[in-house]
């Protein structure tokens, strides 16, 4: 009697280091560890605040949107790498934040979990002659469009976006002590996923570490720069408290000063200077969006990471063949 053995494809039994990869990448680390670090902050987080939904949110866009690179047969060493689930793991951390979690709506986060590896894809095809990335960009543009959806459907109403205003009022932040703001600090690392737990920027700091410890300090570093200069300025004082002045000059600092550009003196500082870029960013998309109540979300980082990385770089344009 004759045994048929069947071997488990490489990718499948790799699976759960490229999602916990996954995760890692949304801050440009391809490091499993890293990556489970940033899922327990995500948990931790999530239940501390009373809102584990987001937590399982993360999982399932997570595992949507690997499962969609599968499908779409796109290259496996991108699976492998984690890059299909980045922005799948974010929708699912977005969606359930800003929507009410009915049936429906966790049948639309598979959807746009899935949608983004496919744009992502379409995205870094029309960007790579300029040989730059979509970043988070698909996240982004995917949950916009399922937000706005929400305020057509009632199967998944927006009951946690903000109400459309044309005019806010703007109230700066009151006296609060030293340990305040390293909470605010921390906070704003972990925004990036959308999160409101300072116990979550500090897993994600340690999460950093193992994998960089030059991306944990420009994490840590933009943080800082974004909270005083929300400070200084006087922005609105629940987005200092909450961190949201500091999640996308976090990724524009890990993405330009250790991941993108050498690290030199002079690249340094301009890194620093798109973080700095990146608040005043961010505070624009804010008062831009105001007026339909949807969240700017990483696209700050996006817009500021693009705008100082393309004078660097010569588009690559095909030679043409006349003859």
């Amino acid at each position: 009697m004759s045994s048929t053995s069947y071997s488990i494809p490489r990718f499948v039994r790799t699976a759960p280091w490229a999602l916990s990869r996954g995760a890692a990448q949304v801050m440009f680390q391809d490091n499993p560890w890293t990556g489970l670090l940033f899922i327990i902050g995500i948990f931790a987080g999530s239940y501390i605040e009373g809102m584990p939904v987001v937590a399982w949110g993360a999982l399932a866009g997570l595992v949507t949107s690997t499962l969609a690179g599968m499908f779409f047969r796109f290259p496996t060493a991108d699976g492998r790498d984690g890059l299909w689930g980045f922005n799948g793991i974010l929708v699912g951390c977005a969606l359930p934040t800003f929507l009410e979690p009915t049936i429906w709506m966790w049948i639309a986060l598979v959807i746009c979990a899935a949608l983004t590896t496919w744009v992502r894809t379409g995205m870094n095809n029309i960007l790579s002659p300029w040989r730059i990335s979509s970043f988070t960009f698909p996240f982004v543009f995917c949950t916009w469009c399922f937000l706005l959806a929400g305020r057509e459907f009632m199967g998944m109403p927006g009951v946690h976006m903000s109400k459309p205003a044309i005019d806010y009022t703007i109230a700066p932040i009151v006296c609060h002590n030293v340990l305040d703001f390293g909470i605010y600090w921390l906070k704003g690392i972990a925004q990036v996923f959308l999160i409101d737990s300072w116990l979550t920027g500090l897993l994600f700091l340690i999460g950093l570490a193992i994998a960089s410890w030059r991306a944990a300090l420009w994490g840590a570093l933009s943080s800082l720069i974004a909270l005083c200069m929300a400070l200084l300025w006087q922005g609105q004082g629940s987005s200092i408290i909450g961190g949201l002045y500091g999640f996308s000059a976090v990724l524009t600092g890990i993405a330009l000063g250790a991941t993108f550009w050498r690290p030199t003196l002079r690249n340094s500082l301009m890194a620093a200077f798109g973080v700095a870029v990146t608040v005043f960013v961010q505070a624009a998309m804010n008062a831009l969006f105001a007026p339909i109540g949807l969240a700017s979300l990483t696209a700050p980082f996006c817009v500021a990471t693009w705008l100082f990385m393309l004078p660097r770089l010569a588009p690559q344009i095909p030679v043409q063949d006349n003859n």
